[in-house]
């Protein structure tokens, strides 16, 4: 074919040996360098889909199990919310104070836990799905929309619940991760249009099997799906590369801040 291409008078041969390319002996120097060329031509073009793979299936991230083993190294400091500590009165999710304008409550819920089977399935919920998040889209882009969706599911549910109403938990963050993944599933480049449905419909089963537990805020849980899957078809319209590690590395110093401050504030 490139012999073909280049006009290069050619023939094929079966050898005892195997198959022979034949061309005249004017044209062995032509035709040997416009395979030579073809051949780089084609190492190029493995390098560049080498590049793109990597692009689109970055290294897999520890930010996810970091934030999980800090739950549970928080945990062995607040204790059990039965055990009466002074970490739930300052940074439960307490409707009333929330909507009293103590904002800071809708951040500081989340690293709270009432009990180690209770912090148990959330921290491994947070390693896996957060991790999830962070692949598509770096770690600091996906902790801040996580956080975000997190805090805006806690305040929708204090003014969905009204005063009265009490929660902690890391659990609105990680309905927010599914809600996330599922809108950047369904908005994905080349994904086919009708069959939105069936990663809504993915989600939904989750959100019952997951989220309704006795004990378990099953509205709080419904809206940090909601605020995940707004907050994520924002990033998917929105986001065409993932910003640079500099940039990842700040936004992820600047979750922590905001944890960080909020606890101030509740203090």
């Amino acid at each position: 074919m490139v012999l073909e291409a280049a006009g290069i008078p050619h023939w094929l041969r079966e050898r005892p040996e195997g198959w022979v390319l034949l061309v005249p002996p004017d044209d062995v120097a032509v035709a040997l360098d416009a395979l030579d060329a073809h051949d780089r031509e084609g190492e190029e073009e493995d390098v560049e889909e080498a590049v793109e793979a990597g692009e689109a299936a970055p290294p897999l991230s520890i930010v996810g199990v970091v934030v999980a083993l800090g739950l549970v190294g928080f945990f062995a400091i607040t204790g059990p919310r039965a055990g009466g500590s002074a970490w739930f009165e300052h940074g439960s999710a307490d409707a009333a104070r929330i909507l009293a304008g103590e904002w800071w409550r809708t951040v500081t819920a989340l690293t709270l836990h009432a009990d180690a089977p209770h912090l148990a399935g959330n921290a491994v919920a947070v390693a896996v799905l957060m991790t999830a998040v962070i692949q598509q889209l770096g770690p600091g882009v996906g902790l801040g929309l996580l956080l975000l969706a997190g805090a805006g599911g806690n305040a929708l549910a204090a003014a969905a619940h009204g005063p009265g109403h009490s929660a902690v938990g890391a659990s609105t963050a990680i309905f927010a991760a599914l809600g996330i993944l599922a809108a950047l599933r369904i908005l994905a480049p080349g994904r086919r249009a009708g069959r939105w449905w069936v990663v809504i419909a993915a989600s939904l089963v989750l959100l019952v099997f997951l989220g309704t537990a006795p004990t378990a805020d099953l509205l709080a849980h419904a809206l940090g799906l909601l605020a995940g899957g707004a907050l994520g078809t924002l990033a998917a319209l929105a986001i065409r590369r993932r910003p640079p590690a500099a940039v990842q590395w700040l936004l992820v110093a600047a979750a922590a801040a905001a944890v960080v401050g909020a606890w101030r504030l509740a203090a």
